[in-house]
């Protein structure tokens, strides 16, 4: 009789054990864990941007940047002298570009780029992915998790992300960037991690594009550092001020 009840409270226990459902990542946790490693919430950083065309040629522009929070961001043109002054602001999804000569700050769209090349101004003024994507299905490799992403609204620049993560660090290597109809628009390269308040952060963002065969971009961060401004800093009658809070 005791075997008897053994053998019944273990199967009892087998049949428990397989009605768990299995555990499941969660790809919006892995997405703000890649955000986090990304870049601090808020930062000071200086940038350089290149681009780079097909004949060798390359134009190169230096950017002090302030972001705070996951909605605001600003960036101050440092050089080259032609560009020297221009400063661009993000709000969400609504952007800016200040030039001292116009002396007002004029509507731009993500899909613009007010540097050329292959980065537009939603690269160069990147909002956290999870404040703008929701992951729809993960990938569990050996050594990387594969996250689709699929844009919250239409604001977005890029319907879909195919974001390739390091396992180890939860830092992206390579994002692909597609409108709705599947084309794939451009890749994003992430690259050269060094130390960065703390962690080891890609400090180098190279793209290239099907749409731009030949030409290159690259982003290069320097100097991050963690840091808090009030929120008057993000906003259009700030624009021409920012060169005070370097």
């Amino acid at each position: 009789m005791k075997d008897s009840l053994m053998t019944l409270l273990f199967a009892l226990a087998l049949a428990l054990i397989s009605a768990i459902p299995a555990f499941s990542l969660d790809g919006t946790d892995i997405l703000k864990k890649v955000d986090a490693n990304l870049q601090p919430e808020s930062f000071e950083s200086y940038r350089k941007l290149i681009n780079i065309e097909p004949s060798g040629a390359k134009r190169e522009f230096l950017l002090y940047t302030l972001k705070k929070g996951n909605d605001k961001i600003v960036s101050l043109f440092l050089s080259p002298a032609s560009e020297k002054g221009r400063a661009t602001l993000r709000l969400g999804d609504n952007m800016w570009l200040y030039i001292p000569n116009v002396g007002k700050p004029v509507r731009i769209t993500s899909l613009q780029s007010v540097v050329g090349g292959v980065f537009n101004n939603a690269d160069i003024m990147r909002l956290d992915y999870n404040v703008e994507y929701n992951v729809q299905n993960i990938e569990d490799g050996k050594t990387e998790y594969v996250l689709d992403l699929k844009a919250k609204t239409a604001a977005v620049a890029y319907d879909k992300l195919k974001m390739w993560v390091d396992k180890k660090t939860l830092v992206p290597t390579k994002v692909e960037c597609s409108a709705a109809t599947g084309l794939l628009i451009k890749t994003l390269y992430f690259k050269e991690r060094k130390s960065f308040e703390g962690a080891l952060r890609p400090s180098v963002i190279e793209t290239d594009s099907p749409l731009y065969k030949g030409y290159q971009s690259i982003i290069a961060y320097a100097n991050v550092k963690k840091k808090i401004v009030a929120d008057e800093v993000f906003t259009l009658e700030f624009l021409p001020k920012i060169e005070t809070i370097r």
